[in-house]
């Protein structure tokens, strides 16, 4: 079997395995957040960074464009001006945990994404939500690490390539930005 169709069965094996339950339970928090003009926040570090902007760039513009209902999101990637000064000055594990500490408030939405789950300011995020009375959702990979604990609901990419994994997490955003783009 030649390395691409090796790549693909095991991304399709990845996918297979994804509990859709999770995936539905997430669009009803994100549905309700909308409803309810709640926040919603979403961070992650490198390939999960981008993962971050480009699902809070399909809520904000293509699930809310002429719609009377819009998403309220904010991708914690996207300042660099504020995670550098933290970086610089505090630490980067606190990079999102001090952003949420700005603009959180109980019953907002965390969407938290690390492949390995054990980034330090992915998961410090989550525990801040958690205690700020914020809903929290994680998109994590192997075997979810501490993330995974640490959120109130889990989608878990069991994938230990993090290429598949990252792949599984635009695969769960694409799917529940698309299934407000294509409501009536």
């Amino acid at each position: 079997m030649s390395y691409f169709a090796s790549y693909r069965q095991r991304l399709e094996s990845a996918l297979t395995a994804l509990d859709l339950h999770a995936v539905e339970t997430a669009a009803q928090w994100l549905r309700a957040a909308r409803d309810e003009g709640r926040q919603v926040f979403v961070c992650g570090n490198g390939g999960s960074a981008f993962t971050a902007s480009h699902f809070a760039t399909d809520l904000v513009k293509g699930a809310s464009y002429q719609r009377a209902r819009r998403f309220r999101v904010l991708a914690l990637t996207d300042n660099i001006g504020t995670i550098t000064a933290y970086a610089n000055d505090v630490a980067y594990d606190v990079v999102f945990e001090e952003q949420l500490k700005n603009f959180a408030v109980a019953g907002d939405l965390v969407i938290a994404i690390s492949a390995s789950g054990n980034s330090p300011n992915v998961v410090r995020a989550a525990v801040y939500a958690n205690e700020a009375g914020c809903r929290t959702i994680g998109l994590t990979g192997r075997d979810g690490g501490r993330l995974g604990q640490e959120v109130q609901l889990n989608i878990l990419a069991a994938e230990p390539h993090m290429g598949r994994i990252e792949d599984v997490h635009m695969f769960v955003c694409h799917m529940l930005a698309y299934s407000f783009m294509d409501e009536a």
